[in-house]
Parts: structure tokens; sequence; C-alpha cells
């Protein structure tokens, strides 16, 4: 998926312990690797990933195509987590999701500009249908469900880290200039590609505006993204666009609509992604189905480099009303998750019996 492309200009070391997983070997195996193999150099016949330019053009060809022409398609499909004090996870509601990219050639004769539009969907756990309402379990409230219509949300790729997205200007931090060196690893016939950012910025929904809508003065968000990618396409010069599969995760406030207010608490995403060459390849057929009826529009790449690229809380406060308070003027929370009461009722037995001993 394309959504967050600038997320591998921040990696942690910690991945370097990554563990070769079942799941991973047989990927290897289906690239024609070995999952035994002891091979690691990024330096291939054809791009050098150890230095800025085979980064670029690495990069460039698993977001998109260079011939600059074809669109590259991306997807996630996964579950929404509701993260509370004192209870387990709960699963909240799916998720489902496509985008459409295209690399455009950067005016200044080294890299790409790329252009990008994307839609996703909260879906019933149970049936797979998309979403139009939603019964709040924290809340017993019924309420409307916005999905993610992000058009565009572009950024370059040049020999340098590109520069976060500002969010419609709530995020004004400008990092120095660093040349693009991401953190692939390879093993053997797999390459890894790993990527997280942690982010904390200004809500476009501020809770003197959006007092239901609103987690905050400022969003707190961290994703990560782990690319399992074919060394040998990365190496061919003739393959202009690189497939790959994946996960993202993200770690967000109470997404807008569920109008969880002040709720303590956040929500996470955990998905599979990828990106394939052709639509007929998306894993989500009835999500494609869906966009090719009621928005088709987000199956076609931009052709165009346009401003602004905003998120999808950017476009919520944009395009969405703030939700009325109840007669009473009170914010709506959800009651605080307690403790189990077998663990209440041991506690206080102990608590008696140290009395008592005393």
């Amino acid at each position: 998926m394309h959504r967050r492309d600038f997320l591998a200009g921040s990696t942690v070391a910690a991945a370097a312990g990554l563990a070769l997983t079942p799941g991973m070997a047989q990927a290897m195996e289906r690239v024609g690797g070995e999952a035994g193999s002891t091979d690691r150099s990024l330096t291939g016949d054809f791009l050098d990933l150890t230095k800025p330019e085979g980064n670029r053009e690495a990069w460039a060809r698993l977001l998109g195509n260079t011939d600059t022409k074809s669109t590259k398609y991306g997807f996630a499909e996964g579950i929404i987590q509701g993260v509370r004090p004192n209870e387990a996870l709960r699963d909240l509601v799916g998720f489902t999701m496509v985008s459409a990219a295209r690399l455009l050639p950067h005016e200044d004769g080294v890299g790409y500009r790329k252009v990008l539009r994307e839609i996703g969907f909260y879906t019933d756990l149970k049936t797979g249908e998309i979403l139009t309402e939603w019964e709040n379990p924290y809340l017993g409230e019924t309420v409307k469900v916005v999905p993610i219509a992000n058009d565009p949300f572009n950024h370059t790729i040049t020999n340098f880290y590109p520069e976060p997205p500002n969010y419609g200007g709530l995020n004004r931090e400008k990092p120095p200039q660093i040349p693009l060196m991401l953190d692939f690893r390879r093993r053997g016939g797999m390459l890894n590609l790993f990527s997280h950012i942690n982010l904390f910025y200004p809500n476009a929904l501020q809770p003197g505006e959006w007092p239901r809508e609103s987690s905050g003065e400022f969003n707190r968000v961290t994703e990560t993204f782990l690319y399992f990618i074919d060394w040998d396409a990365m190496q061919d010069p003739s393959i202009t666009s690189v497939e790959y599969d994946g996960t993202w995760s993200r770690v967000t406030p109470w997404l807008p609509w569920m109008l969880m207010g002040p709720s303590e608490g956040h929500c996470v995403y955990q998905t599979f992604m990828g990106a394939v060459d052709s639509i007929d390849r998306l894993p989500n057929p009835d999500t494609v189905d869906y966009i090719r009826v009621n928005h088709p529009k987000y199956l076609d790449a931009p052709e165009t480099w346009e401003e602004p690229s905003l998120s999808s809380l950017e476009w919520y406060a944009r395009e969405q009303t703030p939700a009325p308070l109840p007669p009473s003027g009170e914010i709506p929370t959800a009651p605080r998750a307690e403790l189990p009461q077998w663990w209440q009722r041991m506690k206080a037995a102990r608590q008696g019996a140290g009395d008592g001993g005393g």
C-alpha cells in the first residue's frame, strides 16, 4: 500500500532480530531462495542498495512503475482493534483498501513524483460487507461510518528522504535533508524492507469544535510496515515495477466517526498489504467491484501532480460536520473498564488476610 510512502525513512535497529517464521521460509522458496541462505549482500548486478541511487530506484519500482505510464495498484486488508485499560483488545471492524499510483518524471531530471489516490472501507467482521452504520460496543450507540477517501496523496522519490506530510499545515516540522538509505534486509532470494514512524502533531479535529469526534488536541500515531520482495526481480533491469507483499499496522486515536470523544484508549490497524501491476491481481475483488460501481475514479491513478495532499483526518474536517451533543451538553464517553471481579475479590481476600495476620 502506498498511502504513507515516506514512512520508510524512519526505521529501527531492533528489526535486525526478525525471526524467520515458517511463512517467511515458504515465501523465500516461492521466490527461489533458501530458508537457510546466508547471502545477505545488498549489492546486486543492477542495483546497489547500499547507495542512495540504488535505494531511489528500488523504492520507485516498489511504489510505482518507472516506465512513468503504467498504474500500480496497492491493497490492504485486515481488522481494526480497540485498545483500552483493564481489558483485552477488542476486534471492532474489518478493513479493506485499494490505491492507484503512477510515477511522473521529476522536473529536476533525477527521481520521480508519485501521484496516488486511495479509498478504504470498514467492514462487518462476520460478513465482510462494507459498513455504512456501526453499533459502537463501548457506547451502545449506532454511528455513521465514514470511509477513507484520499485524493490525492502524493510525494517525491529522490536521493533523499522526502519530508513527512504536513497534514494541511498542522505538522510544521522540517527535518534536515538525509540521503535515502532504506532498511533493506536480504535473506538469499528474499529481500525485506522494514520501516516505521512515530508522529505527534496537532489534531485537525480540535475538541472545542469537534467534541464527540476529537480524541484531544494532538494526534499520536505510529505506523509500521514490513515488505517481502523478490530479490531477483529487484535486480532485473527489464522489470520496471516490482510487486511485493507485506504487513501494515497503525496505532491511532479512536476513529472520529466512532464518536468516542475523550474516552480512554485508541485503535490499532492490523493488516496485510501489497502492490500489484494488474487490477485483476488485487486480492480483494469484492472491494474493487464496489469501487467500480460507487467510486470509479479511485481505480485510476492521477495523471498530474496536485496539492494539497491531505490525510483522512483533514478530509474529515473539511467534508463532515460535528455530531451534536445530547441535551445535557455533556460529551458521552465510554464507561471505564474495571478489572475482573474474581481478581478484585482475590485482592480483597489477600489484603484481609494480611490485615488479620498483623
